[in-house]
């Protein structure tokens, strides 16, 4: 592995922690050259999957690119960093299986696939993520919503 600091190709690995149910390792190692100490991920690639978007387009799937939303819809929400990489590992499991005979996924299905698993977790990353998923364009959209998760008790207009 290429040290970040100095590219010398020579280090020795330090620690090993297996991650997400065994589907990735960690390595943290050290440079043999300039001793600096670095991270590595290590994860089974299989063979490519793809993402049919809504307008019949086909991408690759970005693993990065669901993290991202993900993260953003739990922005300032009580999660640690790696209960939101759990997260994301199983949305990503969840996907891999539901397209596992061709290999692809429909973009909606991967969406609603998020918004269930977040939905589990936290409401307001919920409407978050469901805003941008669904092109929420007006305050009408978001009380709907939030109507579809149901009101908080004690929420009635009427006297007790």
């Amino acid at each position: 592995m290429r040290c970040p600091h100095c590219g010398n190709f020579d280090d020795k690995v330090i620690e090993s922690r297996t991650l997400a149910n065994g589907e990735a390792i960690r390595r943290r190692r050290e440079c043999n050259g300039c001793g600096y100490r670095f991270t590595s991920y290590e994860r089974i690639e299989d063979k490519q999957f793809m993402v049919v978007k809504r307008d019949g387009r086909r991408e690759p799937f970005d693993r990065h690119k669901l993290e991202k939303g993900v993260q953003r819809a739990l922005e300032k929400r009580p999660f640690s960093s790696m209960q939101i990489e759990e997260l994301v590992n199983d949305i990503e499991d969840q996907a891999a299986i539901l397209g596992r005979a061709n290999h692809e996924i429909a973009s909606h299905a991967l969406g609603d696939l998020v918004l269930e698993r977040i939905g589990g977790l936290d409401k307001v990353a919920y409407i978050r993520f469901a805003s941008v998923y669904r092109h929420f364009e007006n305050l009408d959209e978001f009380l709907e919503e939030i109507h579809k998760l149901g009101a908080p008790k004690g929420d009635s207009a009427e006297e007790p």
